[in-house]
């Protein structure tokens, strides 16, 4: 993006690359630089310090108080010398998961697990909180995760598609943003789609910013909450009662599909998934689904599907029966069919360019000791319920570690961790809580120390625009001196590599400073980009120009179809799986014996679901905001947008909220069990009924 600045100020931002379309989140840098909610100085919990082996008061309620650098940093390598001394480098939760400022040297989980391999080993984690169960089956059914790789190429879709499927997808919103910078192209392509003619219909329970977009050329179905499942069942029983499965691709590309058919016919368990029995189950009607079935297979047909219908109970099944859908269509490896996991986020299908990639800081270092155990790292909290308590994971026995510190950089796991009550009763445990953070967030206000950390716009790094396509190559030049007493985290962590050690501070840094670190990863794109044709200039030269520089365009890429080399030679390019092929039936997952993920694909009933809700019960959808990051700029000015009373909006439908008395605007309590919060009401027919939805990362702003 680009930044107006007088070196001292931030006045604007905007996007730096064209595209027809703003995007919000790169008008925010003001806020984010200049926000009254910065974490301004290194920071300890009152009880905390007065007696830190034996600390009084409660994480989340006690007061904080100003100490200097040196306090800080000294009082967490004895607390941190102590702990590893007393219960070993397992007892060291350092696998810090979160969105995060970008860049390939400023990327402070790396840095922090860099630091802890320094002095001797931690407990990392394993997967991720936005694609968790995805991560976890894909490899099985296909060979891969699927969710993080290209995608059949974009002007391959536009030239061959005849439907395209957004499923559980909002691609307007979720496309503003990438792990590298976003190329911005994918919302060009979507407003490509929208002018091109082709059938289009989006499967959701909310009528999203992107039906809006597609307005009347967008059909919009929308099947009760977590019920995909059956719909896709009912679609995959009018397939076979018409005969309008491929039999020969199945036979030839897949594996176990008789094992499947014996449970959609109702062979094996005496209930037939017909186009009526998923109509009971999803809302969807009989007919409908029959008429679904017969678009998919009359025409070349894109199912993208999106992530939000893996974050549920039995969350592996969804995207297997999307393969599995796919599969009976017999379009997988075809231009313009099949299915993609990843057209909604980072620009999935912009085609991959011939590019100089950079090299980024690793979380390992010569003679360090890197994860000596691992967690799913959304079982922190059962873990830290449960120390030494055993668990399965993928088909393995293992045992939670006694975590007894906590290092969180780089993220904002309260406001995206399930069971927020839940989780704060859990983070009351441990010995040690740090946060590294540029705000007051709900995850710094439950810390022990909390340590001032610099923006993106206060340091220099590099990056690399498309986390798919490696478009442009970017310098991440400082736009202002950091705030208050912020620092960079590769100097937090160098500082405290030489208290651990002597040397610790050279050995942590290998004697380079920042730019001398983004010109060995630059150096390294030069040697990549030239094995591709692509010349760099040096990079005192570019850093001085401060310009883009774009990556030349990939023909082959262009034409880049996911999974044709196996399509056409099952033999000659096999998958990654056991059988080589699509594994409709995993007979390894049978063998783990779960009953929340048997050895294929089906409709298991949800604990908590629209088929069992209480009258005045509803369903809450927590879909990804628009004008945030996760929890990233929910302090912006961005708020003016969407806030209903100074509070997050909640979507109702105006039969349930006549039912209740709401008007639009009021500020209502929504609760269960497990807790309650306030939002403001906003009243819509674009959502269905019987069904709430709040964005996720809203979090309370303290100052």
């Amino acid at each position: 993006m680009l930044v107006e600045t007088d070196g001292e100020t931030v006045f604007s931002s905007r996007g730096a690359l064209a595209t027809g379309m703003e995007n919000s989140l790169q008008s925010a840098v003001r806020d984010q630089v200049h926000s009254n909610t910065r974490v301004r100085f290194p920071m300890v919990r009152k009880g905390f310090l007065a007696s830190p082996e034996n600390p009084q008061g409660i994480r989340g309620q006690d007061e904080f108080v100003r100490v200097s650098w040196d306090e800080a940093l000294d009082l967490i390598h004895r607390q941190h010398k102590r702990i590893r001394e007393a219960y070993g480098p397992a007892s060291i939760f350092a696998g810090s998961y979160g969105w995060r400022s970008n860049g390939v040297l400023h990327k402070a989980s790396t840095l922090l697990q860099r630091y802890m391999a320094l002095a001797g080993g931690y407990t990392g984690h394993l997967g991720d909180y936005s694609t968790g169960a995805a991560q976890a089956i894909m490899p099985y059914v296909v060979g891969g995760s699927e969710v993080y790789q290209q995608q059949t190429s974009w002007p391959l879709v536009l030239e061959h598609s005849d439907v395209v499927v957004l499923w559980s997808a909002n691609p307007l919103n979720t496309l503003k943003i990438a792990w590298n910078a976003s190329d911005e192209q994918g919302l060009s392509y979507f407003s490509a789609l929208r002018d091109s003619g082709k059938k289009l219909i989006c499967i959701d329970p909310m009528r999203s910013e992107t039906v809006d977009f597609f307005g009347d050329k967008m059909e919009w179905v929308a099947p009760h909450m977590g019920t995909d499942v059956a719909l896709m069942l009912g679609i995959a029983h009018t397939l076979v009662e018409n005969g309008w499965h491929d039999e020969a691709f199945l036979a030839r590309c897949t594996t176990g599909y008789a094992v499947f058919a014996s449970y959609l016919l109702g062979e094996s368990d005496g209930i037939a998934k017909t186009a009526e029995w998923a109509a009971e189950i999803c809302g969807v009607g009989a007919a409908k689904i029959r008429e679904l079935a017969a678009i998919f297979h009359q025409n070349t047909t894109m199912l993208m599907a999106g992530w939000g219908m893996q974050r549920q109970q039995f969350g592996e099944q969804k995207h297997w029966m999307i393969v599995t859908l796919a599969a009976m269509l017999g379009q997988i490896g075809t231009p313009g069919g099949g299915f993609g996991l990843s057209y909604h986020f980072a620009n999935g299908g912009n085609p991959t360019r011939r590019s100089a990639v950079l090299s980024s800081m690793q979380g390992s270092l010569p003679g360090g000791c890197d994860a000596v155990d691992q967690i799913p790292v959304a079982r922190i909290v059962e873990a830290l319920e449960n120390p030494g308590g055993a668990y399965q994971h993928n088909g393995m026995n293992r045992r939670f570690p006694d975590i007894r510190f906590i290092w969180w950089a780089g993220g904002a796991n309260f406001t995206h961790h399930q069971d927020t009550n839940r989780l704060i009763r859990a983070w009351q445990k441990p010995e040690l809580v740090v946060i590294s953070e540029c705000f007051w967030t709900a995850a710094a206000k439950h810390a022990d120390i909390v340590l001032p950390a610099t923006t993106s716009f206060e340091r220099n790094d590099l990056t690399m625009t498309g986390d798919y396509s490696n478009q442009h190559l970017v310098p991440m030049k400082q736009v202002v001196p950091p705030r208050y007493e912020a620092r960079n985290d590769f100097d937090i962590f160098a500082e405290l590599s030489e208290r651990w050690e002597k040397g610790g501070y050279a050995r942590f840094t290998e004697g380079k400073s920042e730019l001398q670190w983004l010109e060995t990863f630059y150096n390294v794109a030069r040697q990549r980009g030239a094995s591709q044709q692509v010349e760099l200039p040096p990079f005192a030269e570019f850093w001085q120009a401060n310009q883009l520089i774009e990556m030349p365009e990939n023909p082959d890429s262009a034409r880049f179809i996911r999974f044709a080399d196996f399509c056409r030679d099952p033999q000659a390019h096999p998958l990654k799986t056991a059988s080589g092929k699509i594994e409709i039936f995993s007979q390894r997952i049978a063998d783990y014996a779960y009953p929340d993920c048997p050895g294929h694909p089906m409709w298991l009933v949800p604990d908590e679901w629209q088929g069992n809700a209480e009258p005045e019960q509803l369903q809450v959808l927590s879909a990804h905001p628009a004008h945030r990051l996760h929890s990233q700029l929910n302090y912006s000015s961005l708020r003016e947008l969407y806030a209903v009373a100074n509070r997050e909006p909640v979507t109702i439908h105006p039969d349930d909220a006549q039912a209740r008395g709401i008007q639009d605007g009021d500020t209502v309590r929504l609760w269960n069990s497990r807790g309650q919060i306030l939002a403001g009401a906003v009243i819509s027919e674009g959502i269905k009924p019987g069904v709430i939805c709040i964005h996720e990362g809203a979090w309370r702003i303290w100052i």
